[in-house]
């Protein structure tokens, strides 16, 4: 069963208020600035910034596009987690979605 992207961005949203406890207003405005950023970086490189676990900030330079040696294939879709190509590190990495901070 093919999945619309208005069913992610809720599901996302959900997971983000089943981990934060706000409003779901504030859950779902986060989960489309998700969206909008995952589609961002399917096209280009794109900085975003995200709270790390021990509460610092950083910014990150992430892609989804053109990545060599990625296997295609598929996979359960995960709400709880954003996976990209960092370009500064040059290896995947991976933000839990209630930590975004901002889309530069």
């Amino acid at each position: 069963m093919k999945t619309k992207f208005r069913s992610k961005v809720f599901k996302t949203a959900y997971e983000i208020m089943r981990a934060t406890g706000k409003a779901f207003a504030v859950c779902l405005s986060k989960a489309w600035a998700l969206y909008r950023l995952i589609k961002r970086m399917k096209n280009a490189a794109t900085t975003f910034t995200f709270e790390k676990k021990d509460g610092t900030l950083r910014r990150a330079i992430g892609i989804l596009k053109d990545i060599p040696g990625t296997p295609a294939g598929t996979r359960k879709e995960n709400y709880k987690t954003v996976a990209y190509f960092d370009l500064d590190k040059k290896a995947f990495r991976c933000f839990k979605v209630e930590s975004l901070v901002s889309i530069l």
